[in-house]
């Protein structure tokens, strides 16, 4: 591909059931603002695009959970979100939302453009229907047995135990995940876009345009993506359905589709045009979007993670093509995912980082947490986030290697010449390691430039923190707190080039540490930044005054690791205590000598408080008829500890104690969840049953 006149860069859209955590920045958004923010600097024409995905199944399991409507929670999560992104840093042009107006129109009119050129299958299936309910169920509605693993809670779509891609007819006792209720089949009618009609353009653009030899000047496409798309392609093709029986979302807007909205993976990729559009209406030019998506000189990148690559790569593409008229992305650099302490993260458990509480409990840090997701990108494989390896990133590179060579530069300056940038020495001139050292930056700015231009940004980091070696490697050889009694005019010179290195250095570390750069540039007072100056020796002149010099970075803790590990720990126990439920019958038998182990006792809660700085947890103190104890469970979130008082309960009293923030908890109440997340405690019918008595 020729050098594009302009760029169009989207970021998958977050969906607003709840906040963003590290999986989602190391796969998406921080690759994203990175390749963003460096083509800004080399001064292309860019625009960032994202927003919230506010339709789909989970945003309404969600409402109905919590009892109220889903513009409620995506207002709520759109509002965290964005807020989240833009205190990180993210730098968007525009942060939008498709449940905007201009989205709900622009969507409407690509359905009716396909519909109406007859590119959709009109299908009625069977699907479905919860009696109890009197409505149809979308696939993550319907919960049951996977018949893959035989685990339970296995969705309509996928077991997210084996992963599995399912449908619900497939799935063993299938039942509602609203009332519990066994559903029935009923017929309902559907549009379908026949993804088969695309398959032998899909091989085209991807495997021979987009494959490793292509030999047509294309991109050629990470092998997680490639691969996944043969896969799909060599599979073959089948209709997909666009539309849904639901209550929430953009109403298929066709004649006799009462009932009925776009799917949410038709809707939501037409969200990056919506939001073009949005962006240029407020600046007064309506018309504004269209070179950025119907321009062949425009190069389009979607970044994502791999769960989308289907998506972005099957079905957008498929639906652009058959509209006509917009341009098809150039690439699609999907990352692989993220873990978090050697397990996959959960949002269901808890078990994830989330973006809006490390910015409040880390203030000051968004450029350590951007610094350690890019280090730890998951571009080729699954990869793992660890506290302890946040902790040493940021003592023993940032701290050590970052901030030291700036502090060290920057204090000399100013106590060997009043903090001013000293000239070179003019007789004595650059020496052959001063020229060796200074003809390594165009080749680490070279080496930038081509590590991001390939979206291998974990190799760009390095390369960029390499300027920061080589500026503390000059100062360790040159040493000019020696030099200085017997030659001020050599050190002039040394920290000159260490100063212009520094220089360079504020340029470079932009796109990956935008706070840090602009922190950077402040105390050298560095009159201008542009990306092509990065290794020139004239960024800084002789007799510039710097500001004062300042700690760049601080070293962390271990108390502040210890605390956000014990946050995880307190997740888990939580969501341990709030799903001990009573065994279904259909687990693996237990022997009857396991289970008369189990010490099961009636007692009853005498006291109840919150656990501060939790959530989820309370601390009980229960009787159980043979001692008073102190027990922590996660149900925070369903019962007040009101509620609990004088209430009669069943406790596992023979489970080994274990201490939740700081308390150590001597036992479990037990509880049963219902399909749809409600919990209820498990107790006797009769209130007069002793405290003590033994269930068994």
């Amino acid at each position: 591909m020729k050098q594009p006149k302009r760029y169009l860069v989207t970021s998958a859209l977050p969906y607003a059931n709840g906040p963003v955590h590290i999986g989602h920045l190391a796969g998406v958004y921080v690759p994203s603002d990175i390749y963003v923010r460096y083509l800004r600097g080399r001064g292309a024409d860019v625009l960032s695009i994202c927003g919230s995905d506010e339709h789909g199944v989970p945003i309404t399991i969600k409402a109905k959970k919590e009892g109220i409507t889903p513009q409620e929670v995506v207002d709520r999560y759109h509002r965290i979100i964005k807020e989240s992104f833009e205190r990180f840093g993210i730098s968007f042009d525009i942060y939008s939302r498709t449940s905007s107006a201009t989205h709900a129109e622009t969507a409407s009119a690509f359905f009716r453009k396909l519909y109406e050129q007859g590119d959709f299958i009109e299908q009625t299936t069977e699907q479905y229907y919860d009696p109890e309910a009197g409505q149809f169920l979308a696939d993550r509605y319907i919960t049951g047995t996977c018949p893959k693993c035989q685990s339970e809670g296995a969705y309509g779509d996928q077991c997210e135990k084996c992963g599995s891609t399912l449908s619900p007819t497939e799935l063993i006792e299938p039942k509602s995940a609203i009332t519990g209720a066994t559903p029935v089949l009923r017929e309902t009618r559907h549009w379908f876009l026949p993804l088969d009609r695309y398959e032998a353009f899909l091989r085209q653009w991807i495997l021979t345009e987009h494959g490793a030899e292509n030999g047509q000047g294309r991109e050629v496409w990470k092998p997680n993506v490639y691969g996944q798309c043969k896969s799909w392609l060599d599979g073959g093709l089948l209709p997909r359905a666009v539309s849904r029986d639901l209550d929430w979302g953009i109403p298929v807007p066709v004649e006799g589709a009462e009932g009925k909205v776009l799917y949410v993976w038709f809707d939501a990729p037409i969200g990056y045009i919506s939001a073009t559009k949005e962006l240029f209406a407020r600046r007064g030019d309506a018309e504004g979007w269209r070179p950025y998506w119907q321009d062949e000189e425009t190069k389009l990148v979607h970044f994502i993670g791999k769960d989308n690559i289907v998506f972005h790569c099957i079905v957008f593409p498929s639906m652009l093509r058959a509209h006509g008229g917009f341009i098809l992305p150039e690439n699609v650099p999907a990352n692989e995912f993220l873990n978090l302490e050697n397990d996959k993260i959960s949002t269901s458990r808890n078990w994830a980082v989330w973006l809006h509480e490390y910015l409040d409990e880390f203030p000051g840090k968004e450029d350590v947490l951007r610094y350690v997701l890019c280090a730890n990108a998951p571009e080729t494989k699954d990869n793992d986030f660890t506290w302890r390896d946040f902790q040493a990133r940021n003592n023993n590179e940032l701290v050590a290697i970052f901030g030291n060579f700036v502090n060290r530069a920057m204090v000399l300056t100013h106590k060997y010449f009043g903090g001013r940038v000293p000239a070179a020495d003019p007789a004595a001139g650059l020496t052959e390691y001063d020229r060796g050292t200074v003809g390594e930056m165009p080749r680490i700015k070279a080496a930038v430039e081509q590590h991001i231009e390939n979206y291998r940004f974990r190799e760009a980091l390095r390369e960029m923190m390499n300027l920061a070696r080589l500026g503390n490697k000059y100062l360790a050889d040159t040493e000019p707190w020696k030099v200085i009694k017997t030659d001020p005019a050599r050190v002039a010179t040394i920290l000159n080039v260490a100063l212009q290195i520094t220089a360079s250095l504020a340029i470079a570390c932009e796109p990956f540490l935008p706070f840090t750069a602009k922190r950077l540039a402040g105390m050298l007072r560095l009159p201008e930044r542009r990306w092509d100056d990065i290794g020139s020796l004239s960024l800084l002149a002789a007799g510039h005054e710097l500001g004062e010099a300042e700690l760049l970075f601080e070293k962390i803790e271990d108390s502040a690791v210890e605390a956000q590990l014990a946050k995880l720990e307190a997740a888990k126990a939580a969501n341990a205590a709030a799903c001990a439920t009573v065994a279904p019958a259909k687990e693996e038998p237990v022997q009857f000598e396991e289970f008369t182990r189990m010490d099961i006792r009636v007692s009853r809660v005498v006291a109840a408080e919150p656990v501060p700085k939790t959530k989820k947890l309370l601390k009980l103190t229960v009787d159980t008829g043979l001692d008073t104890r102190t027990i922590v469970s996660g149900i925070a979130e369903h019962f007040t500890p009101e509620q609990l008082v004088g209430r009669q309960v069943l406790v596992l009293a023979n489970l080994a104690p274990r201490v939740l923030r700081g308390i150590e908890s001597q036992g479990m109440i037990l509880l049963a969840e219902s399909p749809t997340g409600a919990l209820s405690i498990v107790a006797p019918e009769a209130d007069e049953v002793p405290a003590g008595s033994v269930v068994g």
